[in-house]
């Protein structure tokens, strides 16, 4: 599987971005997909996943109202909204695959992904 990341840039605070995955092989009803973010010095960090078969979502607490993740089977792609940006949403944005658990156990597996996107930079002005 590859996955590639799209849709980053530079936005004003309390701007919006929508973040684009496309996925080249074929997502299986067990598997999630997320985003990921690793602002610069910190580790990398769960942001957002959908449960492919199921459409189930799970967000950290710090984008919980603000970012809406998607799918669209027929593509093969998934989509990060982005709302009322903040100037800490800034960061490098990585999709990445999961097989065998749902959304809700992706964002637990930290670093423990089976495939990752090249990442996308957000950078929120003040």
């Amino acid at each position: 599987v590859q996955l590639q990341a799209s849709g980053g840039g530079l936005v004003q605070a309390g701007g919006s971005l929508r973040l684009s995955c496309v996925a080249s092989g074929r997502a299986f009803s067990s598997t999630a997909r997320g985003w990921f973010r690793q602002a610069p010095g910190k580790e990398r960090e769960f942001v957002a996943a959908v449960s492919w078969g199921g459409g189930r979502t799970y967000y950290a607490d710090s984008v919980k109202g603000r970012f809406t993740i998607s799918r669209d089977s027929a593509k093969n792609t998934m989509y990060l909204q982005m709302n009322s940006l903040k100037p800490e949403d800034t960061a490098v944005y990585y999709c990445g695959e999961k097989r065998g658990y749902n959304a809700q156990a992706m964002s637990m597996m930290g670093k423990h992904i089976d495939y990752w996107g090249q990442g996308t930079q957000v950078t929120v002005s003040s």
